[in-house]
């Protein structure tokens, strides 16, 4: 037992780690948390056989915080994330309704140009604490993966919403011409 244990601890505390790093989502992350909780389990056998006391009590100090991140991430924002779907899916049926998009969802999706290309990615957007309207997405230009990147303004009027879609009228040159975020 202990082989495989030793085998299977390394194997999914890496790919957990992969998942959650990854931030693909609510559920993926959730996810991720249930794979790190089987690599914790599985050190803990290896260090109740091989002796290794501080192995063990890490272990099992980690595997209480796994199942405070899957409660979190396949309980808690699961039911966030579900609640607001439900929102938006009333909207659409019942017209005396505005039509609705959860702001949350903006992070990470692209925001396209009139000929479908990807200008920016959303980051993040920003209200007004005023009257709550969202005055400005923070946008991602250039780079893989965080890498290179530079931040921007983009105006809210500049961008419209289509079906959970992101889209503007800006080139990527314009984009690149946007304020910079500090």
């Amino acid at each position: 037992m202990e082989d495989i244990a030793g085998w299977i601890a390394p194997i999914a505390t890496m790919v957990a780690a992969m998942m959650t790093a990854a931030n693909l989502g609510t559920r993926t992350t959730g996810w991720g948390f249930v794979v790190f909780t089987v690599g914790s389990i599985c050190w803990i056998i290896v260090a109740a056989t091989s002796g290794q006391a501080n192995l063990l009590w890490s272990n099992g100090f980690l595997t209480l915080v796994n199942v405070v991140g899957i409660w979190r991430w396949l309980g808690h924002r699961a039911r966030v994330e579900d609640s607001a779907a439900a929102a938006v899916a009333q909207s659409r049926a019942d017209e005396s309704v505005p039509v609705l998009f959860a702001a949350t969802a903006m992070q990470g999706r692209p925001v396209r140009g009139q000929d479908g290309s990807v200008v920016a990615t959303a980051v993040e957007a920003m209200a007004d604490c005023r009257d709550g309207r969202i005055h400005y997405l923070i946008v991602s230009v250039g780079g893989l993966a965080g890498v290179g990147e530079t931040l921007h303004h983009l105006p809210w009027t500049a961008v419209t919403v289509h079906d959970d879609a992101l889209a503007t009228d800006l080139t990527p040159a314009d984009a690149r011409g946007l304020a910079v975020a500090a």
